[in-house]
């Protein structure tokens, strides 16, 4: 576990957990908590036996939240069921997490810990991580492909797609997973919902694509095109 003050202190955060780039970078983001058995079931299976082949062919860097929780605990295991060797890296901010043997908040949650590093940011409330996520996969990166995984997600989640988007890295959006990537994907469809304008601006991008949570094949062949384009293979 390495903290930060200021983005400038990223590459030596990151030099420091013994991850380097230039390398594809995957980033994970959505789901933490709320999610339906069913559907963690489902994102298991996906993240096992499609994403991950693809992770450990490319050479890729996974990057999400790093707490013991939804799809961040779905990856953290998946790495350790499967033998994988690739980087598993969280960002978090310093104020939202119980570090082991310190003190527990009654809103902090624990570090997931089959993740290989995590870097804390400054912030006491959850989403102040967002951006620093998106920065730290940027600089993992280096000019390498990288792609933003959408699985489910709360409020947080489109604050994370935004700054994904804004740092011209492509979206890839499953349907059919809950909540934020439902109501993203309903957007594409020309679909209303609360949240409407905004998942139409997210949409609205050329950098965003949608697949079908069940369509494993078909997610598979979006990663594999996308990580796999001047990547590590």
């Amino acid at each position: 576990v390495v903290q930060v003050a200021e983005v400038g202190e990223l590459n030596t955060a990151l030099e420091a957990l013994g991850v380097s780039g230039p390398r594809p970078v995957l980033v994970s983001v959505g789901g933490a908590s709320g999610m339906t058995p069913e559907h963690l079931a489902l994102i298991d299976d996906l993240i096992r036996d499609h994403v991950l082949p693809v992770v450990e062919r490319h050479g890729v860097a996974v990057v999400d939240g790093g707490t013991d929780s939804g799809v961040m605990r779905l990856f953290g295991h998946a790495r350790v069921l499967t033998g994988g060797r690739f980087p598993l890296i969280g960002v978090a901010a310093v104020g939202t997490v119980a570090l082991p043997g310190g003190p527990a908040g009654p809103d902090t949650v624990a570090l997931e810990q089959s993740h290989t590093g995590v870097v804390l940011v400054p912030g006491d409330s959850w989403g102040a991580e967002s951006p620093w996520l998106a920065d730290v996969a940027t600089r993992l990166a280096d000019g390498k492909p990288s792609l933003t995984l959408v699985i489910d997600g709360g409020r947080i989640t489109y604050n994370d797609v935004e700054n994904s988007l804004a740092r011209r890295r492509p979206v890839l959006v499953l349907a059919g997973s809950g909540r934020t990537a439902d109501a993203i994907a309903g957007a594409a469809a020309g679909e209303g919902g609360a949240d409407d304008a905004r998942a139409r601006r997210i949409v609205g991008s050329p950098l965003t694509r949608v697949a079908r949570l069940g369509d494993f094949a078909a997610v598979a062949a979006v990663l594999d095109a996308l990580l796999g384009v001047g990547g590590g293979d």
